[in-house]
């Protein structure tokens, strides 16, 4: 009879430790998971990638504000038509530039060409513009709906809008401001001619 019970009392022992194991790992997981979503209540993990873009104008990337004219008069959105547009593929998807010139060109923007860019890793998209060419730089630009402004030193008007993974789709054309619509300037601006050091431009075609 010794035998029997003994073999049930160890049975019963080393249920008794794997239950404890299991409730041991339970607990700790479950305290894990709530100090973590403690920590994204509290932004105190999550915010900087969330949240700082929305929270920086043009995402931290120093824009020209839309020039003025002689008479202190804000500057217009411009006609698409008046508008070169270079697309460049910074992204891994093949086709997307192609994609997303076409839906430009049925815009009225003048696509002068699809390429792709010298990097596939881009994040957010860019729109790269001269001097003289804010008031065209703004007018893409409204046609989306995420991307940053960022004037380099080429003296055409040529547009370059570099593609980047966080691209959706274009803005809803209802949302576009008109041709002839003044331009509201990004926050946070400064007048072009305070701008130095621009990086220097990619290589193109120059467009008047």
């Amino acid at each position: 009879m010794t035998g029997p019970f003994d073999e049930r009392e160890a049975r019963r022992q080393y249920v008794r430790r794997r239950q404890t194991i299991v409730f041991g790992i339970v607990s700790t997981v479950l305290v894990a998971v709530l100090i973590i979503a403690m920590l994204f209540y509290t932004h105190v993990l999550g915010h900087s990638a969330g949240s700082s873009p929305a929270a920086q104008p043009n995402y931290g990337v120093q824009a020209p504000c839309a020039p003025k004219d002689q008479d202190g008069n804000a500057s217009k959105y411009v006609d698409n038509a008046s508008v070169s547009v270079r697309l460049l593929n910074g992204t891994k998807f093949t086709g997307f530039a192609k994609a997303v010139g076409d839906a430009l060109e049925n815009r009225n923007f003048n696509v002068t060409a699809i390429q792709t860019y010298n990097r596939q890793d881009v994040e957010r998209t860019t729109i790269y513009f001269g001097k003289g060419a804010i008031p065209q730089a703004y007018t893409v630009g409204s046609n989306f709906t995420d991307a940053i402004l960022k004037m380099d030193d080429r003296q055409d008007k040529l547009i370059d809008v570099v593609l980047g993974a966080t691209f959706n789709d274009l803005q809803e054309q209802k949302k576009v401001p008109v041709s002839g619509g003044n331009i509201s300037s990004i926050k946070g601006c400064v007048p072009a001619d305070k701008m130095t050091k621009l990086p220097k431009a990619g290589q193109h075609d120059p467009v008047q």
